[in-house]
């Protein structure tokens, strides 16, 4: 009883501390409190945020800088090899700094990026989100945000850099291999695991990029966007609105995109009508890394640094990231001017403050050093590494096969080809710390442990008689090595061919932030590689460590199996290799569609009737594997689909499938249930995910699984601007995959339109029961 009245007591305390630094602060003070800082950066070691040579300046000196205190250190674990130990201490004595040397006494917000794992030196580093989506697990997802929070938590930072909830629809576009899936739902549920499993700690989540970013014109990055006022509001805010609203996420980033000729960075219905008046959300919008000075230098609708800060403040930006370009001189210039109100830098300094007083760094106790850890600061134990394990295994998705996998290689020649076999750095997507930071530091191990494919098919298969020829390296084009790589395919029992991609920053790579793809060929000479393999006729397994999907469609049809693994992180080698020796039963499924060729770009399973092949063109978008494919050691069986048949429009929907194991082999089914609205006053998809549920099952064992779909999900934007759910009959289909229907019932939504408020529930509830 004690401790419950303590805590509002203590949030009193902390909201009178807020309105008593707000009352006493100077103009210089509060400006300082809404920027960041950004030290140990150069110019010659190179690019790590977009345009940075031209916007950050040579090395920052700390106590000049925040004389007057200042909102947030910018990646002081995350731009350099540090310590973990050294970089802790020496972030707790810039706070301590900052507690003694400023005239207020207020310590700064610490953020770091943690896309794939806290990107810090000798971090564990996770799988790339697409492998989340292929997961389709929010609850181990969950589990990974959890430790990543735990982390941070433990070296003193306060807020992460991710999730990132763009919805895929562009596979050119670099920054597929930061996105879970190409559908919403997918993205909001994995996101907002990762959101609660973050935040649980007590480090804020940021959501990017608001909103937009992944649908640029020609799949190009930071290009505007071309989308309708309803696709942005039905399919991409979607995944915020989830992780704002049943995750409570604290913080937002805006996204570089310009959607209709507006910058976001300057759009107020967007960050403060959407984000704020409608969803409630009461955390900090921050900038993405110098969005407030591309008003200027990029949109150009701004005539200086000072006309964007009073654009960015306005629309709702509150704190400029990484360092102060446009909110510290130029916008008080801009105040002095009469140009803006002071109440607005009130209204973000507001938001700011509190939310330092909520993580505790207004208390007077405020310890600015966390609690050492027992046996020193350790980012890679052996719990996270086993987590990192469990989640590639879940990731890695069976794309074909023709029995050939799982290998029986005993005794066996096993020819391992192909740029990726025997390659660290294939493993990692472009926001981890090897693939961000590293290139930049040569000679620097990584300082995980991360064994390449090669390493780990020799462990895995020990039997194997296994011989290596690289054939061709990811992008160089060189073709001289695939002669030999065929022939020693041409003398072996079964190939291993490795694919994909090498990712990096800014055209440094084939996949990353920066690198987009003009072709969904595989990069370089590797689609002659394995065509010229698969003519030997020896039995062929592709692997593919991939950033994006590639149109492959002669690799799908001719391999004897073919698997697909995203960036797979630290533990990912391990786990390809025991899903082709059978170690693991394979359960990833696609989380965006195999393309058939680039032509189909941008392209989702989420189209309308009118974006299906048809007589009136001679393309044919239709992927060569859809959403949600992907195929297991054992065998699964559906029975028994049960569904609502009449409902009211507006309340839920209740479906329930029997599934059976009826292999000799445990698996883990992704069951999905999707919704067809046959007719509706706009066009809508001919399918879309309302449901999905992993369900692992012993051999022959079955489970009853049960969706309650709201209404949320069946709802759209109609002519009226409103969101709506129409009467009318809804098809609610139990699938394989997006393509592969295993049973369809219709549904009969009865009375009138119904007009969604927004506080209606959003998500899908799921129960799995036993079933004899």
């Amino acid at each position: 009883m004690p401790a419950r009245v303590e805590q509002p007591e203590r949030d009193e305390r902390r909201s009178r501390r807020v309105e008593e630094l707000l009352a006493e602060m100077s103009l210089d003070e509060k400006l300082a409190q809404l920027v960041g800082v950004w030290l140990n950066v150069n110019r010659e070691e190179g690019v790590v945020a977009p345009l940075q040579d031209s916007m950050q300046g040579e090395d920052v000196e700390f106590e000049s800088f925040a004389k007057d205190g200042v909102g947030q250190i910018t990646r002081h674990f995350g731009t350099r090899p540090v310590d973990p130990e050294w970089a802790r201490t020496s972030l707790a004595a810039r706070q301590r700094w900052l507690r003694e040397n400023t005239r207020l006494g207020i310590p700064a917000l610490a953020h770091e990026e943690c896309l794939t794992g806290l990107a810090a030196w000798r971090a564990t580093t996770y799988p790339v989100p697409p492998a989340w989506g292929a997961s389709f697990d929010p609850a181990l997802v969950e589990e990974m945000g959890r430790r990543i929070g735990e982390s941070m938590r433990s070296l003193g930072v306060h807020q992460g850099l991710a999730p990132v909830l763009d919805v895929i629809r562009d596979q050119r576009w670099g920054r597929v291999e930061e996105c879970i899936s190409e559908d919403p739902y997918e993205v909001a549920t994995i996101g907002a695991a990762y959101v609660r499993g973050v935040q649980s700690t007590g480090v804020i989540a940021t959501l990017k990029h608001f909103v937009g970013y992944s649908n640029s014109r020609a799949g190009r990055n930071l290009a505007p966007v071309h989308a309708g006022a309803r696709e942005v509001a039905d399919t991409l805010l979607f995944p915020f609105e989830v992780a704002v609203r049943d995750a409570g996420a604290g913080s937002v980033m805006n996204s570089y995109a310009e959607i209709d000729g507006v910058p976001i960075a300057a759009d107020e219905h967007y960050l403060t009508g959407v984000l704020r008046e409608q969803w409630g959300f009461e955390g900090t919008v921050v900038a993405d890394y110098f969005a407030v000075a591309f008003l200027h230098t990029l949109h150009a609708v701004a005539r200086d640094a000072g006309d964007a800060a009073v654009q960015a403040l306005t629309a709702g930006i509150d704190v400029e990231l990484p360092t102060g370009v446009a909110y510290l001189e130029p916008l008080k210039e801009a105040v002095a001017a009469g140009r803006i109100d002071e109440a607005l830098i009130d209204r973000a300094l507001r938001r700011v403050l509190r939310q330092k007083a909520q993580l505790g760094l207004l208390d007077d106790d405020y310890d600015p050093e966390p609690p050492a850890p027992e046996g020193g600061v350790d980012l890679d134990d052996p719990a996270a590494r086993d987590l990192a394990r469990r989640l590639a295994e879940e990731s890695v998705i069976l794309l074909t096969n023709d029995g050939v996998l799982p290998l029986q290689a005993d005794g066996k020649k096993v020819a391992v080809v192909g740029p990726n076999a025997d390659e660290v750095a294939a493993l990692f997507g472009c926001y981890s710390f090897v693939q961000h930071v590293l290139p930049h530091f040569a000679g620097v191990e990584p300082g995980i442990a991360a064994p390449t494919l090669l390493e780990a098919l020799r462990a895995e298969l020990p039997g194997a008689h296994i011989t290596v020829e690289k054939g061709t390296g990811v992008d160089d084009g060189d073709r001289a090595g695939i002669p030999a790589a065929a022939q020693l395919a041409a003398e072996s029992d079964v190939a291993i061919v490795v694919l994909g991609d090498r990712s990096g920053l800014f055209g440094r790579g084939t996949s990353g932030e920066g690198c987009d793809a003009e072709s969904l060929d595989l990069p370089g000479a590797q689609r002659e590689l394995a065509e010229t393999v698969l003519a030997t006729g020896t039995p062929t397994v592709v692997v593919l460590m991939t950033g994006r999907a590639y149109a492959v469609p002669e690799i799908i049809e001719g391999a004897a199996a073919v698997v697909q693994a995203y960036f797979p992180g630290e533990e990912g080698a391990g786990a390809i290799a025991r899903v082709l020796s059978g170690a693991v039963n394979p359960s990833g499924r696609l989380p965006m569609s195999m393309p058939r060729a680039t032509a189909g770009q941008p392209y989702s399973y989420l189209h309308p009737k009118l974006g299906a092949a048809g007589s009136v063109s001679n393309i044919d978008p239709a992927p060569v594997l859809a959403f949600g494919h992907g195929l297991s050691y054992t065998r699964f069986e559906y029975a028994d689909l049960t569904v609502t048949g009449e409902v009211e429009a507006g309340q839920p929907i209740r479906c329930s499938v029997v599934v059976r194991n009826a292999g000799d082999r445990a698996g883990a089914e992704v069951v999905q249930v999707y919704a067809s609205d046959r007719i509706a006053s706009v066009t809508r998809p001919l399918a879309q995910l309302v449901g999905y549920a992993r369900v692992e099952l012993a051999p022959g064992q079955s489970a009853r699984v049960v969706f309650d779909v709201p209404a949320r999900l069946l709802s759209f934007t109609g002519r009226d601007g409103r969101r709506v759910v129409e009467p009318g009959e809804v098809g609610v289909s139990v699938r394989r995959s997006a393509a592969d229907v295993v049973d369809e019932r219709t549904v009969v939504l009865t009375g009138q339109v119904y007009a969604f408020t927004g506080s209606e529930r959003r998500l899908t509830d799921v129960s799995i029961e036993a079933h004899d």
